[in-house]
């Protein structure tokens, strides 16, 4: 499970990079000291898990959190227990407080796993098989429906679902936003915000803000922005 380090204190950063190696599960690929760096340093794509201060310069670790996928999992790290209620609000995997136990950092370790586990499980499940460059095809309620990737519009990330947006129907299956943009190819589709993922052919127009498919307008996500510029404005 890839995770990252988000703290703005060096010992900090210093004692979680310890309590990570000791799990061989977990492979470390960043420590950072601001969220604002980890934006600009690594895809979230890359990241299962993000061991994240709350208190921090700049972007607290809430306020980053609400800006993350929801497929991306959180465990807070901070010297604050009265944030703890508003953390689980946010559906974080646990809550550690400074400095922290390692029987604790384990157990909110072993709930990550778990969680992931279950997740993979699901997904087969629940599975949204690529066809070809042309269709993919979706496992919607008890059938498989072939898509052709040039009718998509757009879709759509819910709570526990997708929702693919046809010209004039919209096909719902119980998968993650996730799990269809590693199928999607790159050159066709775009990531936007954590919650929609675009058919480049289909955007109408934009700004630095929002893309327009048609009569929908979709927010840019500010974590998505520099990517998504870099993509329509090569």
């Amino acid at each position: 499970m890839k995770c990252v380090i988000v703290d703005d204190l060096p010992i900090a950063r210093k004692g979680m990079r310890r309590l990570i190696e000791s799990r061989p599960e977990l492979d470390l690929v960043g420590a950072f000291d601001s969220a604002e760096e980890l934006l600009n340093r690594i895809e979230q794509k890359d990241i299962d898990l993000i061991f994240l201060d709350i208190r921090m310069p700049g972007l607290s670790g809430l306020q980053f959190a609400r800006l993350l996928p929801p497929e991306v999992m959180i465990i807070f790290t901070t010297a604050f227990s009265e944030y703890a209620l508003e953390s689980y609000d946010l559906n974080a995997i646990d809550y550690l407080v400074k400095p922290i136990d390692p029987e604790k950092f384990n157990r909110a370790v072993d709930k990550a796993l778990t969680k992931s586990i279950q997740r993979d499980a699901f997904l087969k499940l629940n599975k949204i098989i690529s066809g070809n460059n042309d269709f993919i095809t979706v496992k919607s309620d008890r059938k498989y429906i072939r898509l052709r990737q040039d009718d998509i519009l757009f879709i759509e990330g819910c709570k526990d679902m997708v929702v693919f947006h046809l010209e004039k129907e919209k096909i719902y299956s119980r998968a993650t936003l996730k799990s269809v943009n590693e199928i999607l190819p790159e050159t066709k589709f775009l990531r936007i915000n954590k919650s929609y993922i675009v058919n480049r052919d289909k955007i109408t127009s934009f700004d630095n803000n929002d893309i327009f498919i048609g009569n929908y307008e979709i927010a840019i996500g500010p974590t998505y922005h520099l990517q998504v510029m870099n993509f329509l404005l090569p």
